[in-house]
């Protein structure tokens, strides 16, 4: 296969082993806790501020290998100085060739280079994180998007790409006029959609006429003002606008609903739905119910949709000032909510409890596509964000917390009542490092350095936090070991007697007759003795020496 060589490369392949693990400390007061009373409190949304890349490092004992869904918008690299070059690579030479200047504009010979260089270690943190079917979509234009798909080929593997979708980008309205240029007007951008595995097969996703996404509701109203059709259905009488259907007809495809719930239970699924409407040979009926914003919808039959292609003409790239405007915050070129609902709502059909990662976040636009897709299906999707500039907390959290609870300015009904929801605001912590743990200066928290072991010791992932379960240490069972910590952040216990391991805890362990791994400051028994007892131990700091950069 091809493959893409630029400046840096060499450096920056394995730049992302050397990345140091760090915490993601929660900040309350710029979260909103969950509701236990809620009818999802299981669901647990991230918005991190930091650097994306160490972001991306901190979240792999948590979440490797479970992310479905990932969406990125990184920089386009038009030489506007839209971006930083940050990282601190392990390497003089590099850093030789970053010194002069960091900024990227289009006077810079070598931008190119440096994109590339900032891009593929995030690129190979996602693929980590990523599960075995999930796949990710980045936005990008005509820029970057070849040297984009040259390298996704060499880390995703050339055979997991699926589609180079085209968007449109919003058209203006000019008076057309004879004059020499050098190109064409551009009205597209990409979406690069890749799998992780080749052997992952997508429902294939199709649309009405009017491109509504298949497993949500046509709604059963029209802007259209007829007074002849205004009446009053499931309590419902409209001042302005229309019904779509008569009185008559309306009221049949209720009564036809009510017996597809007496078939097929109280919320089928789109296939039963549609099993159900081929079933009803030669008449195939109305469909009308209520949904989850209140208003009466109707069934898209089969026969009036067709398969979603990768040219998305139907969407444009950006969303419409007036949202923002309603949402108080200002932002250049969003992306629209309805374009990663579509790309959510595609890979995640069937797992409506899938995780979505978003580590460009921006405006907070994918978190606002997840929370108004989990509000319209029930679901209950978590999202992921990672944003890296200053305003992580003033115009992506702000917004994410204004659609939670609802904008009273909102035309739509679902926006303006609340799409619900929480979310943790996190920082990044120190990182967990060899020089911190000796001095004392950045003692992580235990869950933090519990998952951070467990996770590079066995390639485990957990979802929940890890504490001690016993006066021993023991954090985590699998069916291949017991996993003990002895460790507190506090460096007067650290350099105490109860942070090594001593005869009698051995011994204790030892007669759980199951294999165990220790880590602890130190041991006050020989490893051949432990050999015996089929106990390995782990002395740290030292074995966290894979974080130091």
């Amino acid at each position: 296969m091809p493959t893409l060589e630029f400046d840096g490369k060499t450096h920056i392949q394995t730049h992302y082993l050397t990345v140091p693990h760090r915490s993601l400390d929660a900040v309350p007061e710029k979260s909103i806790a969950a509701d236990p009373s809620a009818s999802r409190p299981n669901e647990e949304n991230l918005i991190i501020h930091g650097d994306n890349l160490h972001a991306l490092k901190a979240l792999l004992p948590r979440y490797a290998g479970r992310v479905k869904c990932v969406y990125i918008d990184p920089p386009y690299n038009t030489g506007n100085k839209d971006w930083v070059y940050s990282d601190n690579v392990n390497s003089d030479l590099m850093r030789k060739w970053l010194e002069d200047k960091k900024e990227v504009d289009d006077k810079d010979l070598e931008r190119h280079d440096k994109w590339l260089c900032m891009m593929w270690p995030r690129l190979q943190l996602l693929r980590e994180l990523l599960s075995d079917d999930g796949a990710i979509f980045v936005s990008i234009d005509d820029n970057e998007q070849h040297r984009l798909r040259m390298i996704m080929d060499e880390i995703f593997g050339e055979e997991n790409f699926r589609n180079a979708i085209i968007v449109r980008r919003g058209v203006k309205n000019v008076q057309a006029q004879f004059k020499n240029v050098d190109k064409l007007n551009i009205g597209s951008e990409y979406l690069l959609f890749y799998s992780k595995s080749r052997e992952q097969k997508f429902q294939h996703m199709t649309v009405e006429k009017d491109i509504v996404p298949i497993g949500t509701w046509n709604s059963h109203w029209r802007g259209t003002d007829r007074p002849t059709m205004r009446y009053e259905l499931m309590g419902i009488v409209p001042e302005t606008g229309q019904w779509r259907w008569s009185q008559e007809r309306s009221l049949k495809a209720i009564k036809n609903y009510s017996q597809l719930i007496q078939e097929c239970g109280e919320n089928p699924s789109q296939q039963d739905i549609d099993e159900w409407w081929f079933s009803q040979s030669p008449e195939k009926p109305d469909l009308l119910r209520l949904s989850t914003t209140n208003r009466p919808v109707h069934y898209v039959p089969p026969s009036k949709r067709r398969i979603l292609s990768s040219l998305w003409t139907d969407m444009t790239v950006n969303e419409s000032p007036s949202l923002l405007k309603t949402l108080g915050i200002e932002f250049p070129n969003p992306k629209r909510v309805a374009l990663i609902q579509r790309i959510v709502g595609y890979i995640t059909d069937q797992d409506a409890n899938a995780v979505i990662l978003d580590s460009f976040a921006g405006s907070g636009t994918t978190a606002h596509a997840v929370l108004a897709l989990n509000k319209e299906d029930g679901g209950n999707r978590q999202f992921i964000l990672v944003e890296c500039l200053d305003y992580a907390d003033c115009i992506t959290a702000k917004r994410v917390r204004r659609v939670i609870k609802g904008v009273p300015s909102a035309t739509d009904e679902a926006l303006r009542e609340g799409l619900g929801g929480s979310f943790t605001y996190c920082e990044l912590g120190e990182p967990i490092s060899i020089e911190g743990m000796l001095t004392g200066e950045a003692l992580p928290s235990y869950e933090s350095l519990a998952s951070y072991l467990l996770y590079t010791a066995a390639g485990v992932t957990v979802e929940s936090a890890l504490q001690p379960q016993n006066e021993d240490g023991l954090f985590y069972q699998d069916e291949r070991a017991d996993y003990y910590l002895l460790y507190e952040p506090d460096i007067e216990y650290l350099r105490g007697k109860d942070a090594r391991l001593n005869l009698e805890r051995a011994e204790r362990i030892h007669e759980t007759e199951r294999k165990a791994v220790v880590f602890g400051i130190d041991k006050f028994i020989g490893q051949r003795k432990l050999t015996t007892m089929g106990i390995t131990f782990c002395q740290l700091p030292y074995c966290i020496s894979s974080s130091l950069t």
